[in-house]
């Protein structure tokens, strides 16, 4: 019983003295220390092969961060080049026409349907003959009147065909032929980007700030492979409360405070949102609980202390004195 009245003792104590605290750094903006973040997420879900840079690390534009397995999507690249191959031909194909051995071979085909067509024609007069004199039944004549019916069709089937590679091919044909050679580059292309994007590179300078997925893992599509943080210096993401608000524009100075940093870091105001917002939990004091507040950014002077600043850490910024004069 002593030891939890002693602790409660403590806890009230604490409030008590952070609410001094507080009361006595009013003109503080509370918030937290913040980087633009960049993520390279996954084109595809493959595993991941290579790893090359670790966490904390600094990268330059372009420096290859980690790859993933190509093998399934450099089989889908060569499918489609053998697809474009195929169309090219075939179009080249349609524009140029059809051979001359083609036509020959076409005419050949023609004659031969045309002798079974008189062939037939005959067989049909015979029977038609035999059938007046009554020495064979309706059966056989009809016979011959089909087989010369389907004699005459395949002859015209023949010079149809014929006609056509005399004619040459159609301009419809080419089109299609061409919109169809144009959609499969189209997607040859597509799918060698994809490739080239399983080897992920930064695309700015910055330092690596999270690493999710270890080597072998085979994170989903579209997800985060590598987080990394950019920009000459970080910025702290701060509230202001409407007392404050009306006379604070961009390019004023700040000192910003972080907890552990022995002396406070010089900032700018670069943005200040043009709609209110609820002040959040973290910066709740007295009757600033119940205004609008407003989110700013005050991007702090790139030095070489700055640089190495985690973000994350609450902060906060109290405007210079020579702004207050």
């Amino acid at each position: 019983m002593r030891n939890r009245n002693a602790s409660l003792f403590i806890c009230i104590v604490a409030l008590s003295v952070a609410g001094c605290a507080r009361e006595n750094d009013a003109g503080a903006l509370l918030g937290t220390l913040e980087w633009d973040r960049i993520a390279m997420p996954a084109e595809v879900s493959e595993p991941i092969t290579q790893i090359l840079v670790k966490e904390g690390e600094h990268v330059a534009a372009d420096q290859l961060l980690l790859t993933l397995d190509p093998r399934r999507t450099q089989a889908q690249v060569d499918a489609a080049q053998a697809d474009v191959a195929r169309l090219t031909a075939a179009l080249d194909e349609l524009r140029h026409g059809a051979r001359i051995e083609t036509i020959d071979a076409s005419r050949a085909a023609l004659a031969r349907a045309q002798a079974g067509a008189v062939n037939a024609k005959l067989a049909r007069d015979r029977a038609a003959e035999i059938r007046k004199r009554g020495l064979n039944s309706q059966a056989d004549l009809d016979n011959a009147d089909a087989a010369l019916r389907q004699a005459n069709a395949e002859t015209n089937s023949a010079r149809a065909s014929l006609d056509e590679l005399l004619h040459g091919t159609r301009v419809e044909d080419v089109s299609q032929g061409e919109a169809a050679l144009a959609q499969a580059r189209a997607q040859l292309a597509q799918l060698q980007v994809t490739l080239s994007r399983l080897s992920v590179r930064a695309t700015r300078a910055g330092r690596v700030d999270l690493l999710p997925y270890k080597l072998g893992d085979r994170p989903a599509q579209g997800a985060s492979l590598v987080s990394l943080l950019v920009g000459d210096a970080p910025y702290a993401r701060v509230y202001v409360p409407e007392t404050l608000r009306a006379n604070l524009t961009q390019g004023a100075r700040f000192k910003v405070s972080i907890d552990g940093a022995a002396a406070a870091f010089d900032a700018t105001v670069q943005r200040i949102a043009s709609e209110p917002t609820f002040t959040p939990y973290y910066a709740l004091s007295g009757d600033d609980a119940s205004r609008l507040a407003w989110r700013a950014e005050l991007l702090l002077d790139a030095t070489d202390k700055t640089k190495e600043l985690p973000a994350g850490l609450p902060c906060r910024a109290s405007l210079a004195e020579e702004k207050k004069r």
